[in-house]
């Protein structure tokens, strides 16, 4: 008998109270990219099918709580390990100077006081290697900072979001 997708409608914040028990919590592994998507089919750490109707309020943080209709179900949101780079520098200036071309280029960063975390990218990596960088890779969750604007923002440059 197939089981029918789970639809999920409502959010609850990383860190909300919840009245559910966490032991048995259905887990939905996403990556940092599909964390900003907020409808589609998706399936759980165990493989149930999932169908994310969700209100369009912002990015999915790992700890969020998606709930069903009638909010009996709860699925939880977890950061799927990915491949990474990681950036080290000899000095806080030289880390804080990648974090700035990294910037300019809108670079998605995971900052750490003695480490950038980003999605491993080649070219990004000689770019890095070439200004004198430890560049590593690595695969593990990728939780990169919100920036200015909280997440993703999709609005032109120079105007305020509205």
């Amino acid at each position: 008998m197939v089981e029918p997708v789970i639809v999920l409608e409502h959010r609850q914040l990383a860190g909300g109270s919840t009245k559910a028990e966490a032991v048995g919590r259905l887990q939905l592994p996403l990556t940092a990219d599909e964390r900003t998507v907020l409808r589609g089919r998706r399936r759980t750490r165990c493989g149930r099918e999932l169908l994310l109707q969700l209100p369009r309020d912002g990015a999915l943080q790992p700890g969020d709580l998606l709930l069903d209709g009638l909010r009996s179900l709860q699925v939880e949101v977890i950061a799927a390990p990915e491949r990474l780079l990681r950036v080290r520098a000899a000095s806080p200036l030289e880390l804080l100077q990648a974090a700035y071309h990294l910037g300019n280029r809108h670079v998605p960063l995971e900052l750490h006081e003695q480490e950038l975390l980003l999605l491993e990218d080649s070219v990004l990596a000689v770019m890095l290697t070439s200004r004198g960088l430890q560049v590593g890779t690595c695969e593990r969750p990728f939780v990169p900072d919100g920036g200015a604007y909280g997440g993703v923002h999709s609005h032109p440059h120079g105007l305020a979001p509205a």
